[in-house]
């Protein structure tokens, strides 16, 4: 029976360690909410560290205790504590991917630890998983595992969830194992993020560091569909809704009443980080009481500050900027009955966080980078009344959800100062028609919908790719067409050259035959039976220079030139080039415009290669140049066919399609093969009839019967015809 295991850095239990005794407690975490309802049932397993260095001599006792909490441990030593997860993890992914680069250090043995607990979380995941088991992993510090696991155990469907931002490809880049990173994502066959900027980031990343190609958000990875995909985490609203009418927090909400009377309440709530904004939101405040200086004794900043990390130096200097700041403006504004700042460095009770929810007229949540942020849904759960503002960073995930928020740069502290001063004097309807549409999303989009979204995703793609390895030609159906091959009278083979027999070339004229290829186009067109055709879209002068000394006929240029083997070429009657006097000066202008770009005359049709051209730009300039041909193209009768890296402008006459159905004319064949990587080969297949043997090049949509992955494939499966 198939299993989910959960992967994440750190189990949802808390583990105390006394007098060499370990006593463990489930923890409270948002995501072990969300997951309980996975874990929990049946066989399913949540693996991962245990959050503290376990004597080996205790570690088989926790071990136990774990599994009857369907837990496993993956148990780290100090040092790969701090090397992966603090060394790795936090002073590398962590500020390169919330846009803090220069808290980065990039340090070899930190990746060097990094890439092996990511292998022992892989041998522990190896030890439990199953063929038909669903694996999803969890968060940046495992970013590796997908491709690891899916390296052992191909079968297995493995979703990823990133928690944290994803950076733009501008500074992605700057990490130096930017591509063993992503390879690593890639084992995934569903790569969630929280928001589509997220997705997008990643997918730019992904297609201008390794070379595969995305369509949409779809990445083809060795043969793989792998989609990216958004799920904006949501939290147990329900819970929030029920702590409000907890005894021991309307306990505590009635000693804020009593304490704070009339004055409203600003809330702040935060981890100690530097992606945070803490120091930038006090200084808003500190503006806010400059500028408005009627809320004096009347407005309150209730701040906390979670502890972590205050070791490592920048989180000390923040905590200390923090204080420095914070006493600074209290010593300024106070009164003999007034702090303006409660400021709080420590942790706090659930109950006492939703007393605060309750109480604050105002949630004031303005990371610099985020995520999501999931205080600021908190908060909006916590309102049962529909009444209180939430004041929201653009910058976190949260924000592209709660849109009646009001929504500020966290950068632009006169901004959130004003933002106060709108919150402070909101009418009441208008809080209320604001909170209300927050409410709802938080509702629906909460915890157990987005797990439920993320799952049922999964399957999804695990069906596509199955359908797509229907398609793909196997050995058992490689056996099928050798068969057919074989019992065979006469055969006519239609092969296409470039992306089919030899590999995507920079440099065009670099595509030249080899050795090997020379001598299997030999061998079969040696055997009385076959009848080869090469059909291309070259030059009919280069395909003369490269094959003409072969037995085979030659299609060039698409169909506008032909030539049966020992015979001359023969030019497609009725064919005109008037039309390139028109058409060449407005490529020579784009051109000009894209360094890289190259026009390739041929007789018929003109060719814009953009395959040197810097990624993204290409694509920018192909889709400017078929937008402006459309113009002229259908009135003088032109085909557009754009290709891989290429725009060509040829007479509408000229077809592939065309070509092969005139050579197949009055002529009888009783096995049929073709061949071809692009979509003017597309043409090929649509001439053919559904029996005959349509192979593509690549996995994309294709009206052949089958796919290859490539031109060694391609050699391959020729090669096994004639042994």
């Amino acid at each position: 029976m198939s299993k989910t295991i959960i992967v994440s850095n750190r189990l949802p239990v808390k583990i105390t360690e006394k007098d060499g005794e370990y006593v463990l407690n489930p923890s409270e975490g948002g995501l072990a909410t969300g997951l309980g309802s996975i874990y929990r049932q049946g066989y399913n397993i949540w693996i991962g560290w245990p959050g503290l260095e376990v004597n080996e001599a205790y570690q088989p006792q926790i071990r136990e205790q774990l599994t009857e909490m369907n837990l496993m441990p993956v148990y780290l030593t100090q040092e790969e504590i701090n090397n992966y997860y603090e060394g790795f993890s936090n002073e590398i992914l962590w500020p390169v991917f919330h846009y803090m680069s220069v808290y980065a250090r990039y340090e070899q043995v930190y990746w060097d630890y990094y890439y092996q607990v990511n292998s022992k979380f892989r041998d522990v995941v190896l030890q439990v998983a199953e063929p038909g088991d669903v694996i999803w992993i969890h968060d940046y510090q495992l970013l590796l595992l997908p491709g690891m696991i899916r390296a052992e155990a191909p079968d297995v469907a493995i979703g990823y969830f990133q928690h944290i931002p994803f950076p733009s490809f501008e500074l992605f880049r700057l990490i130096p194992w930017r591509a063993e990173l992503l390879e690593g994502m890639l084992g995934a066959d569903l790569l969630g993020f929280h928001t589509f900027d997220d997705s997008h980031h990643f997918l730019n990343a992904v297609t201008r560091l390794l070379p595969v190609n995305a369509s949409a958000n779809v990445v083809m990875a060795n043969d793989r569909a792998v989609i990216a995909e958004t799920f904006p985490m949501g939290i147990d609203n329900a819970k929030f809704e029920e702590l409000s009418d907890d005894p021991e927090v309307l306990r505590q909400l009635e000693s804020l009443k009593e304490a704070f009377g009339d004055t409203h309440m600003v809330l702040s709530i935060d981890r100690l980080d530097y992606s945070k904004g803490i120091l930038q939101r006090l200084q808003a405040f500190e503006l806010f009481l400059q500028l408005y200086p009627e809320y004096v004794e009347k407005v309150i900043l209730y701040m906390i500050v979670v502890p972590s990390r205050d070791t490592v130096t920048q989180y000390k200097e923040l905590r200390d900027a923090i204080d420095r700041l914070a006493g600074s403006i209290n010593a300024r504004f106070r009164t003999i009955n007034w702090h303006p700042i409660n400021y709080f460095y420590r942790s706090f009770p659930v109950e006492t966080l939703a007393a605060l929810y309750n109480f604050a007229d105002i949630g004031l949540v303005t990371p610099m980078r985020d995520g999501m942020n999931l205080v600021s849904k908190e908060y909006v759960a916590s309102r049962k009344h529909n009444n209180g503002v939430l004041i929201l960073s653009e910058m976190a995930g949260a924000s592209k959800e709660l849109q009646d928020a009001l929504i500020v740069n966290p950068n632009n502290i006169g901004a959130i100062a004003r933002a106060l001063h709108e919150a402070l004097n909101m009418p009441l309807q208008e809080q209320t028609r604001r909170m209300k549409q927050m409410r709802q999303v938080v509702a629906k989009f909460n915890i157990a919908h987005w797990v439920k979204l993320f799952m049922a995703r999964l399957q999804e793609v695990k069906q596509l790719q199955q359908s797509m390895l229907a398609r793909r030609m196997s050995i058992d159906m490689q056996g099928h067409v050798r068969k057919l091959y074989r019992k065979a009278h006469s055969r006519a083979i239609f092969l296409d050259y470039d992306g089919t027999l030899v590999g995507f070339q920079a440099n065009i004229d670099m595509a030249t035959p080899d050795q090997e290829l020379y001598s299997l186009l030999k061998e079969l067109s040696a055997d009385p039976l076959n009848h080869l055709v090469m059909i291309s879209g070259r030059k009919h002068e280069t395909m003369e220079e490269w094959l003409g000394h072969l037995k085979l006929d030659l299609v060039a240029e698409h169909g506008a030139w032909h030539r049966k083997y020992a015979e001359d070429w023969q030019k497609l009657p009725g064919l005109d080039a008037q039309w390139k006097q028109d058409i060449q000066p407005i490529l020579e202008t784009f051109t000009d415009r894209t360094p890289g770009s190259f026009i390739e005359e041929k007789s018929y049709s003109l060719v814009w290669h953009y395959r040197k051209v810097e990624a993204g730009l290409g694509e920018l300039r192909a889709n400017e140049l078929l937008n402006t041909l459309r113009y002229f193209a259908s009135d003088i009768g032109l085909q557009l066919l754009p290709g891989d890296k290429v725009i060509e402008i040829k007479n509408v006459e000229i077809n592939k399609g065309k070509a092969t159905r005139t050579w197949l004319a009055d002529r009888e064949f009783d096995f049929i093969l073709a061949i071809g990587d692009d979509h003017t080969d597309e043409d090929i297949f649509k001439a053919l009839s559904p029996e005959d043997v349509t192979i593509k090049v690549g996995s994309q949509v294709s009206a052949a019967r089958y796919y290859l992955r490539n031109y060694q494939e391609v050699r391959a499966f020729l090669r096994s015809l004639i042994l």
